[in-house]
């Protein structure tokens, strides 16, 4: 046994339906009854969790992989600094006005040449698997700091 429900649907939609019945040779209720079993149909539901759960695994790379390069600036700004304060002797008190004009000049040259290496593209990130494996290339020579 049936029960009757009454549906309201828009001219185009009901237009489709019945194409689809005309086609199909099947009754437009025939046709309603399949899409609305299709959409209470658990198999949509582990679709939609499958397509979730891919996306959310590609999230999870994502996140991975940025986790991953903040961890290596971070080690990285952290060995450059230990170095830099290890190997740079204090400066008489004569020399500080030089020094800061010098370093500014230097901080500049450094800007710019970040600016070049971010326009064209280049990423340390590219380098180190380059440069870890034995391959290294010189750098280009505009893409370094100019030293005054």
């Amino acid at each position: 046994m049936r029960d009757r429900m009454n549906v309201y649907f828009p001219p185009a939609m009901l237009k489709e339906i019945a194409d689809l019945a005309d086609r199909k040779g099947l009754s437009r209720s025939a046709i309603v009854e399949a899409a609305v079993a299709s959409f209470l149909s658990p198999d949509g539901a582990d679709r939609r969790e499958a397509a979730f759960t891919r996306r959310l695994d590609r999230l999870t790379r994502q996140v991975q992989r940025l986790e991953r390069n903040v961890g290596i600036s971070t080690e990285t700004l952290a060995l450059f600094v230990r170095f830099w304060l290890t190997i740079t002797p204090p400066l008489p008190n004569d020399a500080q006005a030089a020094a800061q004009i010098k370093g500014r000049e230097r901080y500049e040259g450094f800007i710019e040449a970040l600016g070049r290496r971010l326009q064209k593209g280049q990423s340390l990130f590219q380098e180190i698997p380059d440069d870890v494996a034995g391959r290294f290339q010189s750098p280009d020579p505009d893409d370094s700091p100019h030293e005054n």
